[in-house]
């Protein structure tokens, strides 16, 4: 695996905390990034550049498959730097 691998946005979930959990995946649905952060951020880009030791792997298969799925469609429809 590379140093680093572009990820693509998701998941997202409010919290009642008044935070935001993102998930980012690699194209193949294979590892994803976990993410929480201030809803006063601002919204999230489509895709992130993470370092690929901050990855995890995604261990149930129709979770790997959605994932896939979900981050090559927001790659086909967006710019990395998007705000989605």
């Amino acid at each position: 695996m590379p140093e680093t691998e572009r990820v693509w946005l998701v998941f997202r979930e409010y919290t009642d905390k008044g935070l935001l959990n993102l998930v980012y995946a690699t194209p193949d649905g294979e590892h994803v990034l976990r993410k929480q952060r201030s809803l006063n951020a601002g919204d999230p880009t489509a895709a992130v550049d993470a370092d690929a030791d901050d990855l995890e792997p995604v261990e149930d298969a129709e979770d790997r498959q959605r994932y896939g799925q979900e981050a090559s469609r927001m790659r086909d429809s967006h710019d990395p730097d998007d705000r989605v």
